[in-house]
């Protein structure tokens, strides 16, 4: 019986020897472009420091021994960067396996800088070699945001490639139907993660067609792997769930795989579970995988909220005229305050009062029970009300790019809220909640949120309710700064804004 080739050719370039050339070079290519920015940023921050601060032609201050080699800030520059790359590369920061989606990157980033940081305190306690310290404090924070921005910059471009099917892996899902289907619409949902479902094998037996969903059935056997990974030109074979096959096949299995070509990946049965609470450690021989539970507690809540403080206070500083003209805008253009001041539910179920500037008419409060209704929404969890009559036309600005939210800042400050966590809701929503949901309720609410950058007002409920747990289960101070970031972004683009 003569076997068929499955080839997508919709993406990621399969169907000819060139294509495939493509996809196995690109790890390198790509590796190539960063080392040749990091060059660059590092030439830039470095050498630009020491003209700005020293002069490159400026002899180091080090004992008769050493300055007799004539070392002058050009050279000491030169040995910098060369060490710096040297770190960048050990560090793994260009590992194809952490470019793209998640904070190793960045994490790697950070950590050579701070090897080099070591080096230099060392090479100047062993060698007696005095560097300015104006050189030091202006190369290395400018070297290090010169690398970060070029690696987002980079990860920009490369999420726009894989979003059109460049620079992927092609993965074979192994396991019964239900985790296949579950784990192929969490990577369809994420492309820029780079991985692209081309079929699946179906070990167990309770799939009987042909296709998963949309995803070819290569394969019924663990014994139809090779030919379903050619089938499928696959380069990464995901184990959707391991209880369907021996330990001895699955050894067997990733013997069986090309070595740097083909990989072997575990899909452990976690869900909404973040990389740091997550740690294998071998016991007894076992690779055994284990899970941290959440804790609110402790000094990780005083780092939150001294950071709440910190930012909540700078921006009001700094915004402090710009806020005064909204004020002014706001007060002027409609009878009614300046603030709208409405009960939430906050932390542990505590009700506060969150600040707005006001963007709808006066006693818009009174309308509220009706257009629900009207909406066949009363009896349900509420984000907006569509095509809301309430909002007066600065009002529908001021929303639109999220200024009406501004004064929550006073909340953070006095510690109702946060600047990051869950949105705070009304008691008739909190009341709704099931025990799930209501885990929301753990931690202050905040400004912004994980649902709101990941679609902010087109998530429905549950969507918008796992995001919010997963954020609770997982926080971190660097995750607060990438929603924040990300936050930014999505108001700019008024993304889901009303």
């Amino acid at each position: 019986m003569r076997r068929t080739r499955f080839v997508d050719t919709s993406t990621c370039g399969v169907g000819s020897s060139k294509d495939e050339a493509r996809r196995t070079n690109w790890k390198r290519d790509y590796a190539t472009r960063l080392v040749l920015t990091d060059l660059l940023s590092l030439l830039w921050s470095i050498l630009g420091a020491a003209l700005v601060t020293v002069g490159p032609a400026e002899p180091l201050v080090a004992p008769a021994a050493v300055s007799g080699f004539g070392l002058n800030y050009v050279a000491a520059s030169g040995a910098l960067i060369l060490t710096w790359l040297l770190a960048l590369a050990a560090s793994g920061s260009r590992d194809y396996r952490r470019i793209g989606t998640g904070t190793a990157e960045y994490k790697a980033v950070v950590q050579s800088s701070v090897v080099v940081l070591v080096i230099i305190a060392l090479t100047s306690f062993v060698l007696r070699v005095e560097f300015s310290r104006a050189f030091i404090f202006t190369a290395l924070p400018a070297a290090v945001g010169a690398l970060l921005l070029s690696r987002v910059l980079w990860r920009q471009w490369l999420k726009l490639h894989r979003v059109r099917g460049d620079f992927c892996s092609r993965v074979l899902l192994v396991g019964s139907a239900g985790p296949a289907t579950k784990i192929a619409a969490d990577l369809r949902r994420h492309p820029e993660a780079g991985y692209h479902v081309v079929g699946a094998l179906i070990t167990a037996g309770d799939h009987l067609g042909d296709r998963l969903g949309d995803i070819p059935v290569l394969g019924r056997s663990s014994d139809d792997l090779l030919h379903a990974v050619r089938l499928g030109d696959a380069d990464t074979v995901v184990i959707t769930d391991g209880h369907n096959l021996e330990p001895e096949r699955l050894r067997a299995l990733s013997w069986s795989l090309e070595p740097g070509r083909q990989h072997l990946v575990m899909a452990p049965s976690l869900t909404d579970i973040a990389g740091p609470r997550i740690h294998a450690r071998p016991v007894a021989g076992l690779p055994l995988m284990h899970v941290e539970t959440p804790r609110y507690e402790g000094a990780d809540r005083y780092i939150k909220r001294g950071f709440d403080i910190l930012v909540s206070g700078g921006l009001l500083l700094l915004g402090s005229i710009p806020l005064a003209v909204v004020a002014v805008i706001v007060v002027s253009t409609s009878p009614g305050g300046l603030f709208f001041s409405h009960e939430r539910i906050g932390k542990k179920g505590r009700p506060f009062r969150m600040l707005k500037f006001r963007s709808m008419v006066a006693d818009a409060d009174s309308e509220l029970a009706s257009l629900l209704k009207q909406q066949g929404s009363a009896d349900t969890p509420l984000f907006k009300i569509e095509n809301d009559p309430r909002i007066t036309p600065i009002g529908r600005f001021i929303r639109r790019y999220s200024i009406d939210e501004i004064p929550q800042l006073m909340n953070v400050l006095r510690g109702d809220m946060s600047l990051v966590g869950p949105r705070p809701q009304v008691a008739r929503e909190v009341a709704l909640y099931d025990d799930a949901a209501a885990r929301r309720l753990f931690v202050k609410p905040g400004m912004t949120g994980l649902w709101q950058v990941s679609g902010r007002s087109n998530l429905d409920w549950d969507e918008s309710v796992r995001l919010d747990l997963y954020y609770v289960e997982n926080w971190s101070l660097a995750y607060d700064v990438s929603i924040l970031v990300r936050t930014v972004r999505a108001v700019l683009a008024s993304d889901g804004a009303v």
